[in-house]
């Protein structure tokens, strides 16, 4: 198994690599299991643009659907910007087109459509300058299932502070 990362030490490897979070959904980790994850663009006026780089973009009810061979995200929030006037101005609750390959649409489209499940946005970025969407092929958890998953990550918690005091010593 993997050695997880801290915040911290994610935080520098993406700023080492050009990524600049603006927003994480980081309750898709505790409702959803995660079975994959595809980086895709996200179509963009310029005011919404301006408006992601000031951070202001809500993921908590987001997920992402695959209709007529395209991929929306539907339910993200971004608030308008404040100084954008007339042409500028967007609606802050309209779906927004995601930007993947023609073999990730159709690959995504079956396994949503086979195994029941969910297409949920993870985090918002820019890198290099561009917006890019964290986007994960996820199964819904039940109650039972978030119970075990607490519970096994509190028990690896438990045992890493143990190998810290032992080493202490």
């Amino acid at each position: 198994m993997a050695k997880k990362k801290s915040a911290s030490s994610r935080a520098r490897d993406d700023a080492a690599r050009g990524i600049r979070r603006v927003a994480q959904n980081r309750r898709a980790r505790h409702d959803y299991e995660i079975l994959e994850t595809y980086e895709c663009g996200i179509a963009l006026t310029g005011a919404e643009v301006k408006s992601l780089r000031a951070g202001h973009i809500a993921l908590q009810d987001a997920y992402a659907r695959v209709e007529r061979g395209e991929a929306w995200l539907v339910g993200a929030h971004v608030a308008p910007y404040e100084y954008a006037a007339g042409y500028g101005r967007f609606e802050p609750d309209r779906a927004r087109k995601l930007l993947l390959h023609r073999r990730e649409l159709d690959e995504l489209a079956g396994q949503v459509a086979e195994k029941s499940l969910t297409l949920v946005p993870l985090s918002v970025y820019f890198k290099d300058g561009k917006a890019k969407v964290e986007l994960a092929l996820a199964r819904g958890r039940r109650l039972y299932d978030k119970r075990h998953a607490i519970a096994a990550r509190d028990a690896a918690r438990e045992a890493q502070r143990t190998i810290k005091e032992f080493q202490g010593r």
